[in-house]
This record gives C-alpha cells, structure tokens and sequence, in this order.
C-alpha cells in the first residue's frame, strides 16, 4: 500500500478499524460486520428518536440533548420498529461516540440508499455551528436529524442512514490536480470534461432511446423498511420517465430519480464527494447523499464506468431540466492509504456498475 506523508487525505478502512479498537470511535454496541465502508464508517440509529418542533443547531457551548430537552414533543422507542412520517423532524442518538485526534476531523453524510429514498438526514454533533461537520478533536456523541419528504419509512436501532467520513489535514486536489488525474485515469468518460471547482456532472434525458431515463416517486404510498432489501415493488412507489426527451419539466414538491450523462469511476487512491449545486444555474437540488467511495466504477474493482445516480428535487417553482444540463460536480480527494477493500469487492456494493438504479429497497422492474 503506498501512503501519503507530505499532504493530507481521507482516512481509510484500516484505519477507520484500528480507531475503534484503540476507543477513538466508541460504539455503544459491537461493530456490524459490515459497518466500516472503504472510505466511511455507517452510523447507527440508537433506541429511541425524539419527534421535535423543528430542526436546530445547538450552538457553540451547547450539547444537543440540552435542546432536545426544549423542543421534543415525544419519545418514540425504536425496540420493535417504528414508522417516521413524511413532514416530521425526528431526531436521534446514534450508537457511535467520538474522541478524535487533534488532527482528525469528520464529515457526514447520508447514505445512497437513503438519498434515493428522498430521506433528508444530516448529523449534528454537539456546540456545532453547521450540520454536518465534525471539527478537528471532536469529543463527543452524535445525533441524526431525520425527515423522511416522500415516503414513511420503518426504522430500528440499528438502522444507518448516515456516513462518517474521517480526513487529517487537507485532501482536496485542486483545479491542476483535478486535470492531471483526469488525464491519468479518466474519471469520466468525456475527453472536453470541465474540472473547474470539481469534475461536471450532466443528466442523461435520453437514454439508449427506449425504456425509462427516470423515476417520478408516487405520493400516499405505503411505508419501505429501510432494512429489508427487494422487499417492494417498484410501480407501487414510482412512476417510469419515458426515454426521447431533451427536458424535463421538475414540479415543486416532486422527487425525481435521473442518471448522470457521464460514466464516472473514483481511483482506488482517492474518494469522490457530489458537492451542491450553484443555485444561481437552476433552482432544483441534486444528490443528497454525496460520498464516492474508492474503487466506485472502477475497473480493479469490477466497475468498469458506473453512472451517478441522482436525486433531484425542484425548489419553489417548476424548472426545466435539459438533456446534457450540468447537475453537480465531482469534489476528488486523496486517500490516505489505499483502503484493505475497495468499493465492488465488498457485498454491501450495492450500486457497482450502475445505470439508473433505484435503492436497493426495490425489486428490479
């Protein structure tokens, strides 16, 4: 494995490991056998969620429970499953606590499959400013804000919707970085690729010119456990987007599934981040859950190009989607090691390969 002394980068899973075993990541029961992802760690739902008010940040000097204290309207225990409702804010203890190094810091995410299920979840540590972020040092617990926009879903402890990433120093490559990898390893399959700011990402509207380009979510419909893979049928929850289109008209409230134009791959040595749109270029939101693992459409692990699955829902007022239409960019950062694992090698790679792909919770139409 090579390893990268003079800059910073993301720490791997060999790593991710060997700070649980020395208790720099506690966990208040046993690791999952598949809990630690190549360049993440899974975060785990505890025993209970508190239904509150409305979201919040706790602020610098104040711990999250304090607040809980003020806002929550009531306790659901989690010990036989409970249904979270679509327009609720739910929050909950994760079973994960942190004693970082002074050098470590972290940032969450929400998982694929929870992105595709247009669960909107973001992590909140203790005194924190933002949401998301976990400063360099963090000692304490963590806490998962939850609000599912389409669908109930069914959730225990137990349960992950969310993903740590973990990063010493500054692992973000830079415009000439991006480039010259670019060149080295094709990230996408487009010879003109704009990597201004991160790799640009555009939507396929498409297709091969028959079947679906896209997915439309149903509305009223019954609940998906978030744990029970293939377990619902897919017309039950989605209605198909019809291929032979240059754009699609997004309305508000909608929740859309849609594929990147572009193959993408992330090389073994780094990991891959879908960093928010620009607002001013179209008033929609694209891809909740944004982290890449290494390996993801690469070849060494099987990928072979993969597209970006994306999430897209329209803000205020319709907006029209063109085929070819920059949604996103890719954010590229180094690896601090090669990680024991990459993403395909490992039996939760659920979207190695993929096209347009719903989550897993689905049965193939």
């Amino acid at each position: 494995m090579t390893r990268t002394t003079s800059q910073g980068g993301i720490l791997p899973s060999q790593e991710i490991e060997r700070m649980i075993a020395e208790g720099a990541i506690a966990l208040d029961q046993p690791a999952a056998a598949d809990q630690v992802q190549p360049a993440s760690l899974d975060l785990r739902l505890g025993p209970v969620v508190h239904r509150v008010r409305a979201s919040f940040l706790p602020g610098p000097g104040r711990p999250v429970r304090e607040r809980l204290e003020e806002l929550t309207l009531h306790t659901i225990d989690l010990s036989q499953g409970a249904v979270l409702e679509t327009g609720c804010v739910y929050i909950a203890p994760l079973m994960e606590r942190l004693a970082l190094p002074a050098d470590v810091a972290g940032a969450t995410n929400p998982k694929s499959s929870t992105g595709r299920l247009d669960v909107f979840t973001r992590v909140i540590a203790d005194g924190a400013r933002a949401f998301d972020v976990v400063p360099q040092g963090y000692r304490g617990p963590l806490f998962a804000e939850i609000s599912p926009r389409t669908f109930p879903v069914l959730v225990r402890p137990g349960s992950r919707l969310s993903q740590l990433r973990l990063r010493r120093g500054e692992a973000r490559l830079d415009d000439a970085e991006l480039a010259s990898l670019q060149a080295r390893a094709r990230l996408v399959d487009d010879d003109a690729a704009d990597v201004r700011g991160g790799v640009a990402v555009t939507v396929d509207l498409i297709g091969e010119g028959s079947g679906a380009v896209g997915w439309r979510a149903k509305r009223h419909t019954a609940v998906v456990d978030v744990d029970a893979p293939a377990a619902q049928a897919v017309e039950d929850f989605w209605e198909p987007i019809s291929a032979g289109r240059s754009g699609l008209v997004l309305d508000p409230g909608q929740f859309y599934i849609l594929a990147s134009r572009e193959a993408v791959q992330v090389p073994p040595d780094h990991a891959a981040e879908m960093t928010p749109f620009d607002p001013l270029v179209g008033e929609f939101r694209v891809h909740y859950a944004g982290f890449f693992d290494p390996g993801f459409g690469h070849a060494d692990a099987k990928g072979a190009g993969a597209r970006a699955v994306l999430e897209v829902r329209s803000h205020e007022v319709p907006f029209i989607l063109e085929h070819g239409q920059t949604v996103g960019r890719l954010v590229y950062e180094r690896m601090l090691e090669r990680p024991a694992a990459l993403y395909g090698e490992l039996k939760t790679s659920n979207y190695q390969g993929q096209r347009l792909k719903l989550s897993k919770h689905f049965r193939a139409p």
